[in-house]
Parts: structure tokens; sequence; C-alpha cells
């Protein structure tokens, strides 16, 4: 049983098409279909119902689908102990991350990963929807926010602190507030749907409510209008504190609380064995923000 054959099978099922399959390992959608039907001719079951559109297991392909997994695991665990360093590192690791995280820490860290496992493809998926890791067969996601969903499993890599702030241009029309509940008068500017932001002081914890004349479904759209002096944005750290520095925002420091500071977290969608190359992803990010600590005030 040649275990390429099975990756495709394995593939085939979390894309729900052979094409998307194909897509993922690279390969032509010909040869994908040839090694599903190399593997069902040398099992001697039925493993897929195919459509011209979709493709689900059959109840055979249900009873061999986690021991497909577990071979590929095998596999992955195998190479991890001859090759500790991770230079055997080979396939494709699909990551999701937010459209700003992505772009302002995940890529700027992938060339000298990429140069260091040359047999690795990456794909980064960078966007501020929600998606579903487990049916997307994203290996790892990089979220900052409180986890909900207790079926995944989570690494904790580091802190997240947040900052208030604004253009100094709006802060000279509206003033700044201090205290907590002066937010309440000024404009804020939330993520869709978001009526209330979360703040804390020692061991307390608070909710603000919230609004203003505008809201967006992406960070790096608040941003831009916090720049424009449409009013208060409250953003990690990372994000903003370039702006701060450059003279481009003003950090806002309440008397009473400061927003509510989160984690940054990389989640996996399954309790089984970690893959050596999503392992060595999450050390060398790990690594990245040591070295460039961008959570850190100024």
């Amino acid at each position: 049983m040649k275990l390429e054959d099975v990756e495709v099978f394995v593939e085939a099922i979390k894309a729900g098409s052979l094409a998307g399959a194909a897509r993922r390992l690279s390969m032509s959608a010909m040869a994908a279909s040839r090694s599903l039907n190399n593997l069902e001719a040398e099992l001697g079951v039925r493993l897929v119902h195919r459509t011209t559109r979709s493709l689900s297991p059959t109840s055979d392909g249900d009873v061999f689908l986690p021991h497909a997994q577990a071979l590929l695991e095998d596999k992955n665990n195998a190479l991890a102990d001859l090759f500790p360093d991770g230079t055997h590192l080979s396939g494709r690791l699909r990551i999701t991350a937010s459209a700003a995280f992505g772009r302002k820490i995940v890529a700027p860290m992938l060339p000298l990963f990429m140069q260091q496992h040359p047999a690795l493809q990456v794909d980064l998926l960078a966007t501020d929807e929600q998606i579903d890791i487990v049916g997307k067969g994203i290996d790892v996601a990089l979220r900052i926010a409180p986890l909900r969903d207790n079926r995944l499993v989570a690494h904790r890599i580091c802190d997240n602190p947040r900052e208030l702030c604004a253009s100094a241009e709006y802060l000279a029309a509206y003033g700044s507030p201090k205290l907590l509940n002066d937010l309440a008068g000024h404009s804020c500017l939330t993520t869709s749907d978001t009526t209330h932001w979360s703040f804390e002081k020692g061991e307390q914890r608070y909710k603000q409510k919230v609004s203003g004349r505008f809201s967006a479904n992406s960070i790096e759209a608040i941003f831009e209008a916090c720049l424009g002096g449409l009013g208060i944005a409250n953003l990690s750290r990372w994000y903003v504190e370039p702006a701060i520095a450059e003279g481009k925002l003003v950090r806002i420091v309440l008397e009473d609380a400061q927003p509510e500071s989160l984690a940054i977290w990389a989640v996996y969608p399954t309790s089984r064995l970690i893959p050596a190359k999503v392992r060595k992803f999450v050390e060398a990010l790990e690594t990245h923000l040591t070295l460039n600590p961008l959570t850190q005030q100024s």
C-alpha cells in the first residue's frame, strides 16, 4: 500500500472532492484519481461515492479513514524521530490567520522558515472570517480571541495586549476620555455587531457599551478609519504601536481600567498527535515573536 495513495484518499475526504485533494497535494486531478483507484483496487473495496461535483466516503471509507490518518501520522512521526531538526519536512502546510496578523506577522517570517525546509509547501489563508478549520483541511489556525469551541486543541503562544488610540485631530476636536464611562460619549470604531468592549483592572473585569458612526468586519479598515480621525479604536498593540511611535496615532490611557488583554493561540483541528511540520512552524513563530516582540510597549 502506497502512502501517497492513502494521502490522496484522506485529502479527498477533507476537501470533499478529488480536485480539491489534487490542489492541496500539488498534483493533477488525473493523478489523484489514479491513486484513489489504485488504493481501492488494492483494498478490494469502494472507499468513496463520487459525482461530478462532490465526493463522500462509503461505509468502508468511514471505517478505513481513521486508520489511513494513523498511517500518515506514523510516517510523520517516524520522520520527526529520524530528523528531529525538522530538515525532512515535506508536503503542504495549511495555515489560517486574520488578514492583519497574516500580513504583518506570519508572512514576514515564512520566507526564512521555507528556506530552512525546502521540501515544504505553505498555503496561508489570511481572512477575518471564522472558518471551519476541520472542514477546510487547515493544519493550524492562529487566533486572537477567547476560544469557545472545546472540540479544538489550542496552544497558547504569547500575550496579546491591546491599546485604545485615536488620531490627534479627533482628540483635539472631541477631547480624550479619562475614565471608562467616558467612552459612552465618544465615537468608537468597532467590528461589525460589536456592542461592548472588555476591560480589566487587576482581577476585575468590566464591559463597556460602545458605539460610533463606523464599523467594519476588517481590523485594517478600522485602523484606517482611526488614522482618518473617525474615532477611537481598540486594537492589538503589535498592530498600532508603529503608528503611535510615528505620531500618527495617540495612545489613550484610562485612569480606571485598561483594555482586556487577549492571547495569540495556535489552534489544531484534532487532539491526535500534531504533525512535525505543524510543530516546527509554531516553534518558528514563537521564536520570531521572541526576537521581534511586537506585543511589548515601547
